[in-house]
């Protein structure tokens, strides 16, 4: 099957010893291929990792995920900015596109659902898009609901995808006050605390998460994907 996938991306085979060091430099590679954002050379590298029959959770872990890690603090230190997050973003998504089939054969699987909307009223995405991006890049499986989302819509995807964490995001003073509807729906349904809500946006800040009785906020993005790691104790 691998094989296969070597042919069909068009990138010659080539085998590495599995516990070699060939094999550990290949995924420092791939994370470093993917903190540059060169998303045709992690494709290949995770092509090469999978022929050398390494892990899939393996080249997960320290290669793709642990990338990511690393661009997410370089993140919060203001070191790397959108751009860099978004190519790297990119070259994730490729090399999980070769990876993905892998990881389900071999059983891995995330670390847990995240549920992320922007809340009723605020049209806003582009820092729910970047959480998104800094918790799949965490290890989670995302299920993106979108903008303008009522609080009702919050609660039935979270049940319907068994989601660990709920991200709730707003932009504006006028929109942040509908957070507490969400918050208070799902804590109201059968989810309970078992599923966690999370908080963001220009505006909010932890005293109005302790206000409206939230799990948790997060002051960027890659700070919610660490908080999101904590609510659910990984």
């Amino acid at each position: 099957m691998v094989r296969v996938m070597f042919e069909a991306a068009g990138v010659r085979p080539h085998r590495l010893k599995r516990h070699g060091r060939v094999a550990v430099s290949l995924l420092q590679d791939i994370a470093e291929a993917l903190m540059k954002g060169k998303a045709n050379d992690v494709k290949e590298m995770v092509l090469k990792a999978l022929e050398a029959k390494e892990e899939p959770g393996k080249i997960l872990n320290e290669g793709l995920l642990a990338g990511m890690s690393v661009i997410g603090e370089r993140f919060k230190k203001n070191e790397v900015y959108v751009p860099e997050v978004l190519i790297a973003a990119r070259a994730m998504k490729a090399g999980m596109e070769v990876l993905q089939p892998e990881l389900s054969s071999a059983g891995v699987q995330p670390i847990g659902t995240a549920v992320m909307g922007t809340v009723k009223g605020d049209l806003h995405d582009i820092g729910k898009n970047l959480v998104c991006m800094m918790l799949e890049g965490a290890g989670f499986k995302v299920v993106d609901i979108g903008i303008d989302v009522e609080p009702q819509k919050f609660v039935e995807a979270a049940v319907e995808n068994k989601a660990a964490v709920v991200g709730v995001s707003a932009l504006l003073t006028t929109t942040m006050t509908n957070m507490k509807a969400v918050v208070e729906a799902l804590k109201a349904s059968d989810l309970g605390d078992k599923t966690k809500v999370m908080i963001g946006g220009a505006p909010v800040t932890q005293a109005f998460c302790d206000e409206i009785k939230a799990d948790g906020y997060a002051p960027d993005a890659a700070s919610a994907a660490d908080l999101a790691k904590q609510l659910i104790g990984k």
